[in-house]
């Protein structure tokens, strides 16, 4: 009788362990997320609103999750309900329920690495931004443009691109449009944090926002960084002699046309203050957001008596500098002659 009792005993406790333990190992221990193409993490993202029974479905729609049941209890027995967080999580392959549910539920997100290079208007760092980040263009946009909110730290709708120093920075996906700004502010006084730019600032008599309103324009001028201090050197000796910067990337601006190959007729009577010609003086702001070399090249201008630059007609996109406008005229000629000739409007 012992050893029967023995045996339903063992069989008792082989049906406890396959209906209650191994269903609970499963849903609670067991791998449950299957990252695609044999990568070990991927990206998922938590929009603003989300409720948990959105967010398994997405991890169904995305084809990462298998046992959806599984999530479905774990996230009862943890309360995930009341614990939703929008951002931007590392899923890993082989993550069970418990530990992504517990990821999900602690708001723990991945901060993504946002890199910029150049924009030359509000609108398309805005639109950049909006699909980088859970804001929308509109939310940044409205800001950007808000002189009132934009006093408040020394800018206005003119001078605010000077913050955007091309880099990379992080930033939490769900980061808001004002804090969006608030860090790029603190990244630019990290920037001018160092006393020999600011020296060399005032070496030139200029302050930062004009000092970046000039790198815009080097920058929109060339490509090429060994040119990039000659032509900072030609505008401020421009400035030294109260001469209009006449700088043609300027007008492009003031006439929102930046695909023009030349500069003239109608484009220089333009009543922008950002056209060069018609005003002298540093513009009101940058005209685009200027790359940290070309920052460096106006803070390091190159000291020469050169007044004039005009590309040269060889294509090889260098310059040819000039001291008097009579050498100006002659290479400026050449260069048109160029465009003339190889049917360039």
């Amino acid at each position: 009788m012992k050893k029967k009792y023995a045996l339903y005993g063992g069989i008792g406790v082989a049906v406890l362990l396959f209906a209650f333990i191994i269903p609970f190992y499963n849903k609670v221990f067991s791998p449950s997320i299957h990252v695609k193409d044999g990568k070990s993490t991927c990206d998922f993202y938590i929009y603003p609103g989300d409720d948990y029974v959105t967010v398994g479905n997405k991890l169904l729609q995305e084809g990462l999750l298998s046992s959806p049941e599984g999530f479905q209890w774990m996230s009862n027995r943890m309360n995930y309900e009341h614990h939703v967080y929008p951002g931007r999580y590392i899923l890993k392959d082989g993550m069970s329920n418990r530990q992504l549910v517990q990821l999900l539920r602690s708001g723990k997100q991945t901060p993504i690495r946002y890199t910029f290079i150049k924009f030359r208007t509000l609108d398309q760092l805005a639109a950049d931004a909006d699909e980088k980040f859970a804001f929308q263009k509109g939310e940044l946009l409205d800001l950007l443009q808000d002189n009132t909110f934009l006093a408040r730290y020394g800018f206005n709708r003119n001078t605010i691109m000077s913050v955007f120093i091309p880099n990379t920075y992080e930033f939490y996906w769900t980061v808001k449009p004002k804090e969006f700004i608030e860090k790029m502010l603190e990244e630019y006084r990290k920037f001018w944090s160092r006393n020999d730019r600011n020296q060399k600032c005032k070496k030139w008599g200029l302050d930062r926002i004009e000092v970046i309103t000039l790198a815009s324009i080097v920058e929109e001028e060339t490509n090429r960084g060994e040119e990039k201090a000659t032509i900072a050197g030609v505008y401020l000796n421009r400035i030294r002699i109260r001469m209009p910067l006449q700088a043609d990337p300027t007008v492009k601006y003031a006439m929102g046309d930046f695909a023009a190959t030349r500069v003239a007729g109608a484009m220089l009577d333009s009543e922008s203050p950002y056209n060069t010609y018609r005003f002298a003086g540093i513009p009101p702001g940058p005209i685009c957001t200027p790359s940290i070399p070309s920052i460096e090249a106006v803070l390091g201008a190159a000291k020469h008596e050169y007044l004039f630059f005009c590309a040269k007609p060889d294509g090889s996109g260098l310059h040819q500098f000039s001291k008097t406008l009579d050498e100006h005229s002659t290479a400026a000629s050449q260069y048109h002659r160029m465009l003339n000739q190889n049917g360039i409007k």
